[in-house]
């Protein structure tokens, strides 16, 4: 079996490929399967659908956490080892949502499946690139990520149809045979991967930036899911964020830190990561908060909302290769301020929304939506990498997945303590049609994003305009 002193040969390179392909595939599905089934949920689990959010968040904020750590456990234990924990993992976190009785027993199934989805297409990136020689590895990685695409794609559409005429518990038990699957080929074609000398791992540094990460997300997720009060929520919000402070005080002492604070002197790091945070505050919240306002206030059933979130998808997909061309022609910045503006413009436009609204009018609404946020992530995670080298390269891309992963869990809990917070004050005022508190909800966060647009516009007007030779491989 190969080791990472030598590569796989070409008898295992394919395998590799879909093997990874698998993994990925289960992560990507599982982002999105789940929100169009948090109403049938809901009901299923006697809480309010409005407040079930914390399913999301659990699971997004599980692998933020874990992912600063994957790549050094893949070094310390071995790719093989740790993707066949990553599947078990997943996998038991799947059968243990299903068995869920209450939504207490449900989130910390969700914390469960985290802790293997953190690690699967890390350690499979990982993998891929030990295996494959440079000028294969994008080629390699955009294959990976055919099934990342087609998983947003099929997931809500999938999600409600299972609702519907089965039930929400099979949303988690198909992942079972995938995964059975999976955990058979990564004993077969998965290389070992484990390197003869590893680092200390920053343990200090890591707790300092786990902890701040969890204690922000459930500040905001604790104003509407957990009933805290105000002062419990401050106080949260206080030490996450001296946490992270406490952390960044931390790594610029430290000779090997999670995450260099070098990074933060190259301009273009530093306003794509910030921006990458901000600008995904709003439009994350968006798959969360879309199938819940065509089930709870338009009377679509789960089959139908799933299937209004194909537009989203299909013009996501479709839009990829204009965002090379635009930035090509206009440079980062113009492209960047222009489309978070394009991308809070046409969340707010949800505001809008009504009962009798033609339903041409809202899928070219939600197709509108899809193209734009999908230029948005490929322009900003290109702008966040682009300028690094390879001493800083790993760092980069691992703080940007974390970013990533963290802004979609604040997103979502930001948008239901927004709800939250809406729908009482309607209630209060005598309006008890949630479409009220959509509506408000949907413009408050449309105009959260179109703010995150003064970030880009703090990029060099110099940056130069052509994309580089190889651009990230957008999987968000």
């Amino acid at each position: 079996m190969p080791t990472a002193a030598s590569s796989p040969d070409d008898s295992y390179r394919s395998p590799l490929l879909w093997l990874v392909a698998i993994g990925f595939f289960m992560q990507a599905l599982d982002g999105t399967i789940v929100n169009t089934a948090l109403p049938a949920m809901a009901r299923s689990l006697g809480e309010s659908p409005l407040r079930m959010q914390s399913v999301v968040v659990a699971y997004t904020l599980t692998m933020a956490m874990l992912i600063p750590a994957s790549g050094w456990v893949a070094d310390r234990f071995g790719t093989r080892r740790v993707y066949i924990t990553a599947i078990s993992l997943f996998v038991a976190g799947s059968v243990a949502c299903a068995l869920a009785q209450n939504l207490t027993q449900l989130v910390a199934a969700r914390v469960l499946q985290g802790m293997g989805g953190a690690m699967l297409l890390p350690v499979g990136r990982l993998a891929v690139l030990r295996a494959f020689p440079r000028e294969r590895f994008l080629k390699a990685m955009s294959f990976v990520a055919i099934p990342g695409l087609i998983g947003p794609l099929i997931g809500p559409t999938l999600g409600g149809w299972l609702v519907e005429y089965v039930s929400w518990h099979w949303i988690f038990l198909i992942n079972l045979p995938v995964g059975l699957i999976g955990l058979v080929a990564s004993r077969i074609y998965m290389p070992d991967g484990r390197m003869p000398s590893v680092t200390r791992f920053d343990m200090a540094g890591y707790l300092l930036l786990s902890f701040g990460m969890v204690a922000i997300s459930l500040s905001l997720d604790g104003v509407s899911e957990l009933g805290l009060r105000q002062a419990a929520v401050l106080v949260l919000l206080v030490f996450g964020m001296a946490s992270l402070v406490a952390y960044w005080l931390h790594a610029a002492r430290r000779p090997d830190p999670l995450f260099t604070p070098r990074l933060f002197q190259i301009q273009s790091v530093t306003v794509g990561l910030l921006g990458n945070l901000f600008a995904r505050l709003g439009s994350s919240c968006m798959p969360f908060l879309i199938p819940l306002l065509l089930q709870v206030s338009m009377g679509y059933s789960p089959a139908q909302a799933g299937m209004m979130m194909l537009p989203v998808a299909i013009a996501g997909m479709a839009s990829k290769s204009l965002a090379t061309r635009w930035i090509g022609r206009a440079g980062y910045r113009k492209v960047l301020v222009t489309n978070t503006m394009l991308v809070g413009l046409t969340m707010a436009s949800f505001a809008l929304s009504a009962p009798d609204q033609p339903l041409w009018l809202r899928v070219v609404q939600l197709a509108a939506f899809g193209a734009v946020n999908s230029m948005q992530f490929t322009a900003m995670n290109s702008v966040s990498l682009k300028d690094l080298d390879g001493s800083l390269a790993s760092s980069g891309n691992s703080l940007l997945s974390m970013v990533q992963m963290l802004a979609m869990s604040m997103g979502v809990a930001a948008a239901g303590a927004v709800l939250a917070g809406y729908t009482s004050y309607f209630q209060t005022s005598g309006q008890t049609q949630t479409l009220f508190a959509f509506r408000a909800t949907f413009g408050t966060m449309g105009l959260l994003t179109v703010a995150s647009a003064w970030i880009f516009w703090q990029l060099a007007p110099d940056t130069p305009k052509a994309m580089p030779a190889e651009h990230p491989v957008d999987v968000a």
